[in-house]
């Protein structure tokens, strides 16, 4: 499900999950292990097999598996994005295709957005679901003074706007040497230095997490798995079949 190779000093992990390495329980849940076996790489490189980097949440998993599955699955969608936000060492994002909804927070959760093609947008919000606390830290962390544009519009951006507002560091039609050379320059610093600046930046949204998330995301899990959700998820992704 994620594929780990080495450039140098840099690994490369590319998600490969179907057609659009769309975000299952199985997928979010080696995210932490495949970030703790490339602990020892200078820096990382994220991207996506395929057409997409990721297409965000497998939601007819979310309408299959009803309560139980969602139960599982927001913890398990935090702890992943929790592991890349943290990871000590740079990490870049190749985006090479669409990065939506929960893909978006995935690359938004990386130091730096090198980007190819394809649209990225947090699109949440379209699909009638909320976010859970820790999704939408770290867009706001990623975004800044975007942040309200892009969950309250649920707007897919093309990549020259996403570079506009700032949620794209780079476009590129080479996209992972340009990655790569990102990553390597990032980890010229040195490792401890680094990882402290990292976890100082990071800090104010690690603060409204520890202060929202026993608070909130109960009542985001409830709305997950409410039957009225559930309806409007059928909806949405009967939509997406007719385009």
């Amino acid at each position: 499900m994620i594929e780990t190779s080495e450039q140098g000093d840099v690994a490369v992990l590319t998600m490969s999950r179907g057609p659009v390495n769309a975000l299952d329980l199985e997928l979010l849940t080696a995210f932490p292990g495949a970030l703790s076996d490339v602990a020892g790489a200078a820096a990382v490189v994220l991207t996506g097999a395929g057409r997409c980097f990721s297409a965000g949440v497998d939601l007819k998993r979310i309408v299959d598996g009803g309560p139980s599955y969602v139960a599982e699955f927001l913890p398990a969608l935090s702890t992943a994005m929790l592991a890349l936000f943290d990871h000590p060492r740079p990490v870049v994002a190749a985006v090479n295709g669409h990065a939506l909804a929960g893909g978006c927070v995935l690359a938004a959760a990386c130091d730096v957005r090198v980007m190819s093609g394809g649209t990225i947008g947090v699109t949440e919000l379209a699909a009638g679901v909320p976010f859970p606390t820790v999704p939408m830290e770290i867009m706001r962390h990623a975004a800044g003074s975007a942040v309200d544009r892009l969950v309250l519009t649920a707007e897919k951006l093309p990549r020259e706007e996403a570079y506009r507002i700032g949620l794209v560091d780079e476009l590129t039609d080479d996209l992972v040497p340009a990655a790569l050379a990102r990553a390597n320059a990032l980890a010229a610093a040195p490792a401890e230095v680094y990882a402290l600046a990292k976890q100082q930046l990071r800090a104010p949204a690690h603060e409204r997490i520890a202060a929202r998330r026993e608070r909130d995301d109960p009542g985001v899990a409830e709305l997950w798995s409410a039957s009225a959700t559930q309806e409007r998820l059928r909806g949405f992704l009967s939509r997406l079949a007719a385009r």
